[in-house]
């Protein structure tokens, strides 16, 4: 019964993950924030919060800070190695050579967050816990880099002229608000609970150990609405909205670690975590820098493949052999 469930949370998500991208084109186009910004933001939070759902849980409930931080550093990796898949998938030719340059910038923030969180994991491992009372010490630090960081890009975005509203003068913008919120919700519930499924499966099937578990079958669970979003998005030509909605769901899982921490009254939720998920971050970050520099040198693809998303999806495969590998 369990893998009936799983099939038809799925299925919920591609119909409903559709109808969110198609919508949040509109809005784009409509309001003239663009598709970068919608896609970094609206679509990257309403992707992201099976992640956010899950890790509380995990952490009031369950009691297992391995699971959500290794949801949440699997699930950026899953979502780099769908940018990957997407350079392949896209027929018009690479990728890299299409989405907008400015993407570079929110790449960096987002390694900037998922560094901190990994020199924190490794600090609380050999030397200190870094607690301020039950919280950590990096809790405040990425909750205000995140919202700076959102505020730079909101500032440089607005520099940027609005895209024509093409096909979609007719739609009231009222009505397309609704739309997309009723798609929204479908999506996020499906979400919710197809990472409860994903919970339930590697339980009952008793798959690796947490870490592991975190990082790959539930991050992949977690991360099939961004990737569905992404998908949608680029058929229909909105190739910024498709790439910004990873990029940004990077951003935002590394802000859902503070609040996972805020929630984890045990004491600092990374110190409680294997070391382990240092290693994730650290393939988190090289797949990223190969992102940006993808952006910076724009390669060409032979027969769909590129040298750059060649070595991603290299690298993806090395981060889950050693997440893998017992310690």
């Amino acid at each position: 019964m369990v893998w009936v469930n799983f099939i038809l949370c799925i299925l919920i998500i591609l119909f409903a993950g559709r109808a969110v991208a198609k919508y949040g084109d509109i809005i784009a186009r409509k309001t003239g924030f663009g598709g970068l910004w919608i896609g970094l933001v609206l679509l990257a939070i309403v992707t992201s919060l099976p992640e956010l759902f899950t890790g509380i849980s995990a952490v009031t409930i369950v009691k297992a800070p391995d699971l959500t931080i290794g949801d949440l550093l699997g699930a950026n990796t899953f979502n780099l190695l769908n940018l990957a898949l997407l350079d392949i998938a896209c027929q018009q030719g690479s990728l890299f050579r299409m989405i907008s340059p400015r993407l570079r910038l929110i790449a960096l923030f987002s390694i900037a967050l998922v560094f901190i969180t990994g020199l924190s994991i490794f600090i609380s491992s050999h030397f200190s816990p870094m607690g301020i009372g039950w919280i950590g010490l990096y809790t405040p630090v990425i909750i205000i880099l995140y919202l700076l960081f959102a505020r730079v890009i909101f500032r440089s975005e607005q520099n940027v002229s609005k895209e024509a509203e093409s096909d979609y003068g007719g739609m009231l913008l009222k009505r397309v608000y609704l739309y997309f919120g009723i798609a929204a919700a479908f999506i996020i519930g499906a979400g919710i609970w197809l990472a409860l499924i994903g919970n339930e499966i590697a339980n009952t099937y008793e798959w690796a150990s947490q870490s592991f578990v975190g990082s790959l079958f539930l991050a992949f669970t977690t991360s099939l609405p961004e990737i569905t979003v992404s998908f949608a998005a680029m058929r229909l030509g909105a190739l910024d909205m498709a790439a910004a909605n990873m990029i940004g769901s990077n951003l935002f899982n590394m802000t859902i670690v503070s609040i996972d921490d805020l929630f984890y009254l045990q004491g600092p939720v990374l110190a409680a975590v294997s070391e382990k998920h240092v290693i994730t971050a650290l393939v988190v970050i090289g797949m990223t820098g190969l992102f940006i520099l993808g952006l910076k040198l724009r390669p060409k693809k032979f027969f769909r493949l590129s040298w750059i998303n060649v070595t991603m999806i290299a690298l993806f495969l090395v981060g889950a052999c050693l997440s893998f590998t017992p310690a």
